[in-house]
């Protein structure tokens, strides 16, 4: 019987050990803060947003304009006048609906340049990351700026200077 019972202990402890995981976590906003290369692309895509910005704004203007010509005008235009001045302000603000979608859509050229910009450097991490959960044996690393709610991070396992080490990047 007794050994029966230490049979059954050592194959209870042999599975509870395996099930046991190891947790880290990384703070990837610390992390890119921490990448030149990262603050590089950034800065290049805030000029790049407002040089577009600056571009719908002119534009905006000029489509207000013309609406306001047009209202100040509309007595002394002739039925067939109105509507060769509506359909020149429904074309400009349709181009300029277009321009917004070119800059700023989906996929847009700011968002293009971003993916060719940003993506490699979180490509990057997120390889170094996976690296160091292999190295480390880690079950699961969580990424503390993604919005995950985290009330207490012991800081042994904040791996985010690790990844920046494994980048290359020392801090």
């Amino acid at each position: 019987m007794k050994r029966v019972i230490i049979i059954l202990l050592a194959v209870m402890a042999i599975s509870v050990s395996t099930y046991a995981q190891k947790y880290a976590f990384v703070d990837t906003e610390y992390i890119l803060e921490n990448i030149p290369a990262y603050q590089a692309a950034q800065e290049q895509l805030d000029q790049l947003s407002v040089q577009y910005q600056k571009e719908l704004e002119t534009v905006q203007a000029e489509l207000e304009q013309m609406y306001n010509d047009f209202r100040a005008e509309a007595v002394l235009l002739s039925d067939d006048m109105k509507r060769k001045r509506e359909d020149v302000i429904v074309s400009k603000e349709k181009e300029y609906r277009e321009l917004q979608q070119k800059y700023f859509g989906r996929e847009g050229d700011l968002f293009k340049k971003r993916q060719g910009l940003v993506k490699p450097i979180q490509d990057d991490i997120y390889n170094a990351i996976k690296d160091l959960a292999s190295e480390g044996n880690y079950a699961v690393i969580f990424d503390k700026a993604g919005g995950l709610t985290m009330l207490y991070t012991d800081p042994r396992y904040n791996l985010s200077d690790q990844v920046l080490e494994k980048l290359g990047y020392n801090n």
